[in-house]
């Protein structure tokens, strides 16, 4: 199941996950959205690129005042969770390292940030230990604790990650109910998840508080899609771009409602090729990859494979589109070998029921049947609600010819082919 995005520049590593029915429905109407298309001027990167600049020349004058620094930082987040561009991103760890070792990591809310850039890379092992450097200091513990869980919970270390949300524990509050719902979501529990997600809307909407209310709007986007309220999940994307009419991640929720349920490819592809020429990120040529393997037109499914490796060799993406590439590869009988490969680094940087997904579907894409089940009996089963993750179990059962655990996930998958989108329904039929 779908990770709640917790971290604002988590944005482009997140899947749109739902319920499903196979028969085409139509629920979104084009009218409802083009005009949030292609927009040129973007209110948010201008603020941002105009701060930048204040900050900067304020800085210039007086390289002493260290505090300028973050205020730079913070505006080329804004940058990259807007246009997707990876530079922005290692600019903001730039000047938060610059900033922290003036203050010789003394100050929390500085290494909070530094720690939250690194958990956007992926790299959690080096956001913990920040994380606990910070709660050594002692002040803001409670956002420290919040902090702990988000990276506690991206490690698999879920005791601790439990530990740290009993310790915030307040139901009137934004931050506690969508950590809450992230447990929840974490355990299987959706109806739960929602309920708490819609606390924390109803508290933004209070407050009327514009950041809030598109985080929260576009978060339950995806966990009612989850529960196959189409419909509402579709309602609650337009409610966030009509707050944010850049917001790229929920323009990508409406495309993929528009594939994945109606099956109208060349409006799916309409959206993301609007949405990408702002927000430029692998993810998009792997859907239009996926797009044009549905509609049979191999030549375009490989030409957009191509462009995402393309993009991928430009750009130093660290371990953030190891997941990808790993699942590619393994379909790819000689790259399999290679899926192994990344899929242990991903095991050894967070040794999560996903990570070992996606070795033991290496392993199996190798030939390697009774490692793959192996690895899925001690450390997958029971352990993720994911659909793509069940059906690789269910393969696993399959090869080892293991039918009576196979049935079960083959039922459960048939109400899930929304999340995995129409070329999973053959896969899942003849499992």
């Amino acid at each position: 199941m779908k990770t709640l995005k917790i971290i604002p520049f988590l944005v482009f590593t997140i899947l749109l996950i739902f319920g499903c029915e196979t028969k085409s429905e139509q629920i979104t109407n084009a009218d409802d959205y083009t005009k949030y298309l292609g927009l040129k001027d973007n209110k948010s990167v201008t603020f941002a690129q105009n701060e930048i600049d204040f900050w900067q020349k304020k800085f210039d004058a007086a390289p002493n005042q260290i505090s300028y620094l973050s205020q730079i930082a913070a505006n080329y987040s804004t940058l990259f969770e807007y246009t997707g561009d990876i530079k922005n991103l290692y600019k903001t760890e730039e000047l938060l390292i610059q900033s922290n070792e003036a203050y010789d990591y003394s100050r929390v809310s500085t290494v909070r940030s530094l720690a939250r850039n690194y958990i956007s890379q992926h790299r959690f092992k080096e956001a913990l230990v920040l994380a606990n450097k910070a709660l050594a200091i002692g002040e803001g513990k409670k956002e420290t604790q919040k902090l702990l869980f988000d990276v506690q919970m991206e490690l698999g270390n879920y005791p601790e990650a439990v530990k740290n949300l009993n310790a915030i524990r307040d139901m009137t509050d934004f931050d506690y109910l969508i950590r809450l719902a992230k447990w929840n979501d974490h355990k299987g529990d959706l109806e739960t998840a929602i309920t708490f997600m819609e606390k924390a809307r109803d508290i933004a909407e209070k407050e009327d508080n514009k950041v809030l209310k598109i985080w929260s709007y576009s978060n339950l986007g995806d966990f009612y899609g989850h529960a196959g309220r189409i419909q509402d999940s579709y309602d609650s994307f337009l409610k966030t771009v009509a707050l944010d009419p850049n917001y790229s991640y929920a323009l990508k929720g409406i495309a993929w409602i528009v594939f994945s349920k109606e099956r109208n490819t060349e409006e799916a592809n309409r959206i993301i090729d609007a949405i990408a020429t702002t927000h430029n990120t692998p993810d998009f040529y792997l859907l239009k990859s996926q797009i044009a393997q549905f509609d049979g037109n191999k030549s375009e499914e490989i030409k957009n494979r191509n462009a995402y490796f393309s993009m991928m060799e430009k750009n130093n993406y660290g371990a953030m589109y190891n997941k990808y590439n790993a699942l590619i590869y393994a379909e790819d009988k000689k790259m399999a070998q290679k899926a192994i490969e990344i899929a242990k680094i991903e095991v050894a940087h967070r040794p999560t029921a996903d990570s070992y997904d996606l070795l033991a579907w290496a392993y199996l894409n190798v030939g390697d049947n009774k490692k793959a089940l192996e690895i899925a009996q001690l450390h997958v089963a029971g352990k993720s609600f994911e659909p793509k993750i069940q059906y690789h179990l269910a393969m696993i059962y399959k090869s080892n010819n293991l039918p009576l655990k196979t049935k079960p996930i083959k039922d459960e998958l048939l109400s899930s082919l929304y999340e995995l989108g129409p070329n999973f329904e053959k896969k899942v039929n003849q499992l």
